[in-house]
This record gives structure tokens, sequence and C-alpha cells, in this order.
């Protein structure tokens, strides 16, 4: 066996196990946004899930692989290699493309899970199922082709290593377009400018949930380099450790002097804000800088949803402040921080301007496609449950079944329908 061979056989394995663990982040992706919403919607979270890795799989297969890494047609779209036929020796890869497929498939399914939070309790199911069709065929492949698949914001410079901008902030800022979009739900904010609290229905599953989704960022950081023997996987992995970290204590000091208690949504979501922050930067900035980076996350993300709480916005599972805001300031922070290149490291403003302009074009591309074609959506299919789907739960209206037949929303659930059949 030639040392190739056994190179790429190294490289095929390291790249199968991290998109293996990717994957595995829907779990957590699951349990978080169950955990967060209330119990009467919680199997809808999960269906939501499947329809993401079932369906967007398929689409990313037949259309949005080949719009994303296909050949460059004018820095803007793939024109060829649609369900992986065609030749893709441009993209000079150590693996077989069917490799780099299954690593790409588990990125679309962790975009559009993004949005699935943000509008959870109060989306029309099938509604939800067309807007994965729109986001893992066209808004997401698209996007990511400017960046990665050899389009003008790559060949400008821009440096996304595993996707704050591409998949967080993108996906982020889709989602704050769909939530602004759908509404509230029923009774979250008053006529006196406050907001009723949805309690949460079960933080331990939430915080699993962030557990399998930190475990996951391992493999989606560190598995970004696609080769087993490359040298900065120790540091990948150190700084992504560390940013998830002080993002986490960050929350976990403030609200304990704050409020005299330590919140545990905001230390959940504060860890999950280190992680995207570094995303961008993991192979760039130094452990130093992965603290300081985390720390803001962890900030920014409770300043973003007091914002959103101030501007009557609904996001159950804090999307927006944990994708998107943590998303923009992890690729603002590799002009910053980079050693090579970054504006605080001596490399000048031409990095950072780069990453400026591009998280211009990518949130705004998420924001308004993503608008336009929930509106569009709309105009076939109601993308807002009824009020009394809402009223039910979204588990009996669109599943006809409930997580747990033990909790007290089953209660409400049965004297509901027993008042209608009367």
């Amino acid at each position: 066996m030639t040392i190739h061979a056994i190179h790429t056989g190294l490289d095929t394995i390291w790249v199968v196990l991290t998109a293996a663990m990717i994957l595995l982040m829907e779990g957590g992706f699951a349990l978080l946004e169950a955990g967060f919403v209330r119990s009467k919607n919680s199997v809808n979270i999960i269906m939501k899930v499947f329809a993401d890795i079932t369906i967007g799989t398929l689409c990313y297969y037949l259309v949005g692989f080949a719009l994303m890494y296909g050949s460059d047609l004018l820095g803007v779209i793939g024109t060829d290699g649609f369900m992986l036929k065609g030749n893709f020796t441009h993209l000079k890869l150590s693996i077989s493309t069917d490799t780099f497929w299954l690593f790409q498939g588990a990125f679309v399914i962790a975009v559009i899970s993004i949005v699935s939070g943000a509008v959870a309790e109060r989306i029309n199911f099938r509604a939800y199922l067309l807007y994965v069709l729109l986001m893992t065929m066209f808004i997401y492949p698209i996007a990511g082709h400017w960046v990665w698949g050899g389009g003008w914001l790559g060949k400008l410079g821009m440096e996304d290593f595993a996707g704050s901008a591409v998949i967080h902030a993108l996906g982020g800022f889709s989602a704050l377009a769909a939530a602004i979009l759908i509404g509230p739900r029923k009774g979250k904010f008053t006529s006196k400018n406050s907001s009723s609290i949805a309690l949460p229905s079960n933080l331990p599953l939430a915080s699993v949930g962030a557990f399998l989704l930190w475990f996951g960022w391992f493999g989606f950081n560190a598995g970004s380099t696609l080769t087993a023997t490359d040298v900065r996987i120790g540091h990948i992995a150190i700084v992504t450790m560390l940013s998830a970290a002080a993002g986490g204590a960050t929350a976990l000091i403030y609200t304990l002097f704050r409020y005299g208690r330590s919140d545990a949504p905001s230390v959940i979501n504060a860890s999950l804000a280190g992680l995207v922050g570094i995303t961008a930067g993991c192979a760039f900035v130094s452990d130093q800088s992965s603290i300081l980076i985390g720390a803001i996350s962890g900030l920014l993300m409770m300043g973003a949803t007091n914002w959103l709480e101030a501007k009557r916005i609904d996001d159950p599972v804090g999307a927006f402040p944990v994708h998107a805001v943590s998303g923009v300031w992890g690729t603002i922070a590799v002009g910053l921080f980079a050693t090579k290149g970054g504006l605080l490291e001596g490399g000048g403003w031409h990095l950072l301007l780069i990453q400026l302009l591009g998280l211009i074009i990518l949130c705004g591309w998420g924001f308004l496609l993503t608008w336009a074609g929930l509106k569009l959506i709309n105009k076939w299919v109601p993308i807002r449950a009824s009020n009394d789907e809402e009223d039910l739960g979204l588990d009996i209206s669109y599943h006809g079944i409930m997580a747990t037949h033990t909790s007290p929303e089953f209660l409400q659930v049965n004297d509901y329908l027993n008042r209608n059949e009367d």
C-alpha cells in the first residue's frame, strides 16, 4: 500500500467520523428545542428535525450540492454536479466526492435546524416542509458557493473556516425573518408591552441537547480540515473548547451577580454562543483570543435576547441571539484576531473589511430570501398555525400524538377536546 493510499484512507475515516458527529448534533437540536418549548409542541420539534434530515438531505443531493460546489459561473453559482454526476476535480480534494458530500450534507441540515427553533410552537408544519426545500436547495447552497465553492467572496479573501457566517449568521438572520413574519406565539406579549414567560418544559433535556451540540462541534470545526493529518486539529479543538467555556462562564457569573442566581437558559445558550463565535476563526486565532471571543459571544447573546424582547420578536429557543449575533461577532473577530491578517495582529484593515462585506451580503441574503420565500409559500399554504391548532398544541394538531400523557398540558388538551365535542 502506498503512502498516498494510506493518507487518503485516513482522511476518509476522519471526514466520515466527523460528519457523523455533526449529524449527531441534530439530536442536540431536537433535545434542546424540545426542552425549551412547551410539552404540547415537543413532538412537532422532533418531526421538524426529521424533516430537516430526510427532506433536506435529499434536496441537497439532488440540487443543493451542485449549486454550491459545481463549476463556477461568474463567481455566483455552481452549474453542474447534480446528484453528484460530474467532474469535481476543481475542488482539489484528498478524499472522494462522496465523502466530501457526506460532510457538507451534515452542514446543510444544521442550517435549516437553526430556523426551526425560531418559529417553534406556531409554524404550519406543511409550510415548514416547503421552506426546507427552499433553504437546502437554494438559499444556503448559493451563499455557500460565494465563500467556499469558488465564488466571489472567497476569491476576495473572506475567511470562514467552519461557518460562523455561511451557516450561523445566514441561518440566524433567516430565523429572524421567519420569526418576524410569522409573529409571536399567542399571549407572548401583552398590551402593556410586557412579556409573558412561557416556561421551558424540560431544562435538563435542553442541557443534554446542548452537551450533544458541544460534542458535535468538535467534528464541525476540526472536521473542516478535511484531512486527518492537519497539524491544526489539536489547536482547533482546544480553541473550540475554550470559547464555549468562556461563553458559558460569562453568563453564569454575570447572571449570578446581576440577578442573584445563575440563569440556566442563559448559561446553556451562552455556551452555544461561544461555539458559534469561534467557528469562523478556530484555525486562525490564538488560545487567548478564543477566550475573549467566547466571552464576548456570551455577553452579546444575552444582550440580543433582551433586544428581541424589547422589539416584541418571539424566538422561543434563542436562535437569533445564539447563531446570528454570535456568528456575526465571530466572523468580525477573524478580521481582528487572525494571527495572519488580523487588524490587532498587525495585518491592517483589508481582512476586516472583507469580513464585514461578506457578513452584509450573507445576512441580507438569508433575511431577504427567507422573507420572500415565506411570503410566496403563504400564498399556497398558510405559514402560521391556526388559533385552534396553536391552542391545542402542534403535536396533536399535526402529528396526532403527544410526547407524554402525564403532563398538565395533556390534561388541558383532553379538556379542550371534550369541550369541542360537547
